[in-house]
């Protein structure tokens, strides 16, 4: 029987014990990348990045975090959404993320089960890494990125990035870009799971077919 997450302590527990520990991991990771890995820490300012493409960070060459050129750190401001998608819509993203949350703590009060850990720890992703990028963009005017997949690989064949860039990642991301990610991904695989397990119980307590 279907009984909502709103009444449940232990899913509210799950949800805000996932979401606490998330945003702590972003936060705090994004507070040390910009302390220590340029060659000296980066001090931000609302009032000179807000609304400021033209702003930027003191010159650095990253350091590398992974061998075989798998991760480097390398500090950016990313005035848009998740990859640096959407430039210059801070206002458009600070609204969409609060109607995101709201979002999300309503299909989690109203919509999981009681039961359903893997949708209450999906959705506490989803949270912590939406507060935390929110709170970038409310604190500093734009998001802090630092993390660098596979520097200086580059793609085959001469293909390249619509704009010509031929690295094969070049977006620069943070923890809470992973979360975000992350969340979606086992709340997609959840809802998959939630259709298939109601379906398989219906064959089975199907009557045997008759044999004519």
């Amino acid at each position: 029987m279907f009984a909502p997450a709103y009444r449940s302590t232990a899913a509210w527990i799950t949800l805000l014990f996932v979401f606490a520990i998330g945003l702590a991991l972003d936060l705090t990771t994004k507070s040390l990348a910009f302390r220590y890995v340029a060659q000296e820490s980066v001090e931000l300012s609302y009032d000179d990045i807000a609304g400021n493409p033209s702003y930027r960070l003191p010159f650095h060459t990253g350091v590398k975090a992974l061998p075989w050129d798998l991760l480097d750190l390398r500090l950016v401001l990313n005035h848009g959404a998740v990859f640096g998608l959407g430039q210059q819509q801070r206002m458009v993203f600070i609204a969409f993320t609060i109607i995101a949350v709201v979002s999300a703590l309503w299909i989690f009060g109203w919509w999981t089960d009681a039961k359903n850990r893997v949708a209450h720890i999906g959705i506490g992703l989803v949270l912590a890494g939406g507060i935390g990028n929110l709170y970038d963009r409310l604190v500093f005017g734009a998001v802090r990125d630092f993390l660098f997949m596979t520097p200086r690989w580059h793609l085959p064949f001469d293909f390249h990035w619509p704009g010509g860039n031929t690295e094969l990642f070049p977006w620069i991301f943070n923890g809470a870009d992973m979360m975000l990610l992350l969340g979606m991904a086992i709340l997609l695989f959840n809802a998959r799971g939630q259709e298939i397990t109601p379906k398989a119980e219906k064959d089975s307590e199907a009557p045997p077919a008759s044999i004519q």
